[in-house]
């Protein structure tokens, strides 16, 4: 049984086979597949961490593809569903010169917005240790009332519930609607990642301490804010800090967030009785940083994101070259 399952969205992104060009300027796109729960899933795989992934793709190419994929990667799919009366979610994503990100999705509806409550796999939730979601599927029915019966389950079993809202503002109705979307579901997880961006988007402020603060709740046990290649910013009832990055060449930025979640939730199971110690939680960031910034370095989410021999490699080569 895996020891993280995640929840959520499961699709198609299509990427400029160039960089620096609008969706219109773009001659041709690349086929990946992507969605953020998936992406964490596919991550953890690789980097050894037994993961599984439960939600709904289309009865249809795309979504055996994207099953193959995950199957492939060592994510366990038995709870996978399929939909005979949608289709597979599609994202088309413009990459700027800068190597951030414009997003055009095909949901209308797609088969992950009708994931319902009665198709969750409980005993999977039940055996794993740490259970992961987004905002993606909390967005429509009937997918919002499986994703909050399944933080349920998880609670109940005394899972630790992992949270990444991953905001996506175009998906949701109004840019209000989105925040009080994600932050209804921010009180149910004991560990969130959001960026620097969404800190300020969902606090409203523009200093990350003050915005960290005003988002903390009681059943918060910590807060990261990834920050680009600055690195990251950790937070917890007693303690804060900053962990540098890795500085790296981007070529895509795609499933970065998704890759240092991925290392993030690695470094808990390894920790769970200790983590909350400055020395392992610094390590634990530290590493989440190499993985987010190893992802970076290809085109696409979950073709990009590394195996641990890579993470290992990586780590190994800066700490050489800081040593020169």
């Amino acid at each position: 049984m895996p020891v993280v399952v995640t929840l959520g969205e499961l699709l198609i992104d299509f990427v400029p086979t160039v960089s620096g060009v609008s969706l219109i300027e773009a001659p041709a796109f690349q086929k990946a597949p992507g969605g953020a729960p998936a992406n964490v899933a596919v991550g953890l795989a690789k980097l050894g961490v037994s993961s599984g992934f439960m939600g709904k793709v289309g009865e249809d190419a795309f979504g055996h593809f994207l099953a193959q994929t995950l199957a492939q990667a060592g994510v366990d799919i038995s709870a996978l569903r399929y939909a005979d009366e949608a289709r597979t979610a599609l994202a088309f994503v413009s990459l700027k010169a800068d190597g951030e990100r414009d997003f055009m999705f095909y949901r209308h509806p797609s088969a992950d917005m009708l994931y319902r409550p009665d198709e969750l796999d409980a005993d999977i939730i039940r055996s794993a240790k740490i259970f992961h979601y987004g905002s993606i599927s909390l967005i429509n029915e009937p997918s919002r009332s499986a994703t909050l019966k399944a933080i349920e389950i998880a609670q109940s079993a005394g899972l630790l519930i992992s949270y990444d809202p991953n905001l996506r503002v175009n998906l949701w109705p109004t840019a209000s609607a989105a925040r009080e979307g994600i932050l209804g579901a921010w009180p149910l997880a004991q560990v969130i990642k959001i960026s620097e961006e969404e800190c300020s988007f969902l606090s409203g402020k523009e200093d990350i301490l003050v915005g960290a603060r005003s988002l903390w709740h009681d059943q918060l046990k910590l807060l990261v804010i990834t920050r680009g290649k600055i690195g990251c910013s950790y937070f917890t009832t007693e303690l804060s800090g900053d962990v540098s990055g890795y500085p790296v060449a981007a070529v895509d930025t795609t499933g970065a967030g998704d890759g240092f979640v991925a290392g993030l939730l690695k470094g808990l199971c390894a920790n769970l009785e200790n983590w909350m110690e400055e020395p392992h939680l610094i390590e634990i960031c530290r590493y989440a940083n190499a993985v987010g910034a190893l992802t970076t370095t290809q085109r696409g989410a979950i073709p990009a994101l590394p195996t641990s021999q890579e993470v290992a490699n990586f780590i190994g080569m800066e700490k050489r070259d800081a040593r020169k």
